[in-house]
């Protein structure tokens, strides 16, 4: 459930964020484009073990940059109202650069011709990215989507460094399971079988992402 809830929550915020500021970069709402398109996906190229220690001093309930800029003495990693939600600002954080790049390509390549229709007929700039654009990125956004998916359900390294599956087992992820199963419970078995499972879903998912990207590739 744990698993579940994350990876549907960070591909969403993921797909969301990604979406907004591709666009403004598109349309040209923000200037200096290559500077910014640098700063988006830095985060995504740095390692994540890096990146957890850092946001682990950040959310520090004394010294931490947020609650000072917040003005608050919330124990972000050790309450269990708060616990998920820090590592899934992490991980958005972290990752939403990677749907930026991918979303700005895709509509840099989408045809010019189908803007000027829609132009030529009155839509507005809503209805063009409602009828047009969004349309025509149906396959990057599943795409995204799908590799996503694939991505979250591993996630291990910042439940590891940020709470280490607590408080409690409020911050368990299905590959955290498996690790805490394995070595620390020895229970091998049991590890073995949610690996397979994990394993089996992962597969899909990948098996969904090759076909897409035939399709695609068949379109072009």
């Amino acid at each position: 459930g744990n698993t579940a809830l994350f990876a549907a929550v960070a591909v969403a915020a993921r797909l969301v964020i990604g979406m907004a500021l591709a666009l403004a970069l598109h349309t040209r709402l923000i200037r200096r484009q290559s500077l910014y398109r640098t700063l988006y996906y830095l985060p995504t190229i740095t390692p994540m073990v890096a990146v957890a220690f850092v946001w682990k001093f950040m959310y520090d309930p004394q010294f931490g940059l947020i609650n000072q800029v917040l003005g608050t003495k919330i124990n972000w990693l050790f309450d269990a109202r708060y616990a998920m939600s820090a590592i899934l600002l992490l991980t958005i954080w972290k990752d939403f650069g990677y749907a930026v790049i991918l979303l700005l390509g895709a509509m840099y390549s989408l045809p010019v011709e189908c803007y000027e229709a829609a132009e030529t007929d009155g839509a507005t700039a809503w209805q063009r990215f409602r009828f047009v654009t969004l349309p025509l990125l149906k396959p990057t956004i599943v795409f995204i989507v799908i590799t996503s998916l694939i991505s979250y359900f591993q996630t291990y390294i910042p439940v590891m460094v940020l709470t280490g599956g607590g408080p409690g087992t409020q911050t368990y992820l299905a590959s955290y399971l498996i690790y805490q199963e394995a070595f620390s419970k020895y229970n091998f078995g049991y590890a073995s079988a949610l690996s397979f499972v994990l394993f089996l879903f992962i597969a899909i998912l990948t098996a969904i992402s090759f076909r897409i990207s035939g399709q695609n590739e068949g379109q072009v």
